[in-house]
């Protein structure tokens, strides 16, 4: 699975101009499934998320992960990052997983953080998302797991 996590000062997400989801500071973790993944992988990719070290310690340096902070997860579905851009100007998505093992892992993913951290919010899988979110930083990551 893939994971762009953003460090935020807060996010939302919105669907049919009703806002599903909401955090204050914490992280923004975009997610794609790709066809080896399974729930193992979307498993390890929430312990990645909530434990990458991108919180500012007492020195100002990078060494806390979301649970040692206490920061708000919001979790989206993202297939688009899973797209293949290596050429032409219009992404090819085989690369993606499939939507009907794409959403149970993503809800996968979702349990897994859920059962280890709080406040954790997400979009819809399959929805027309907006999602706003003023990044600190700014932070971003590209997290993969295997």
């Amino acid at each position: 699975m893939i994971a762009l996590i953003q460090r935020v000062r807060e996010a939302h997400v919105t669907i049919d101009s009703v806002r599903v989801g909401r955090i204050g500071p914490g992280l923004v973790a975009l997610v794609a499934a790709v066809p080896d993944d399974t729930e193992q992988t979307a498993q390890r990719l929430a312990e990645r998320v909530l434990a990458y070290r991108i919180f500012a310690d007492e020195q100002g340096r990078m060494n806390h992960g979301a649970i040692a902070v206490g920061a708000g997860v919001l979790a989206v579905p993202q297939f688009t990052l899973a797209a293949d851009t290596r050429r032409g100007n219009r992404p090819g998505f085989s690369r993606a997983c499939p939507p009907d093992r794409a959403a149970p892992l993503f809800d996968t993913f979702v349990a897994e953080l859920q059962q280890r951290h709080a406040p954790i919010e997400t979009g819809r899988f399959g929805a027309d998302m907006q999602v706003g979110l003023v990044n600190d930083g700014p932070v971003t990551f590209w997290l993969e797991s295997y």
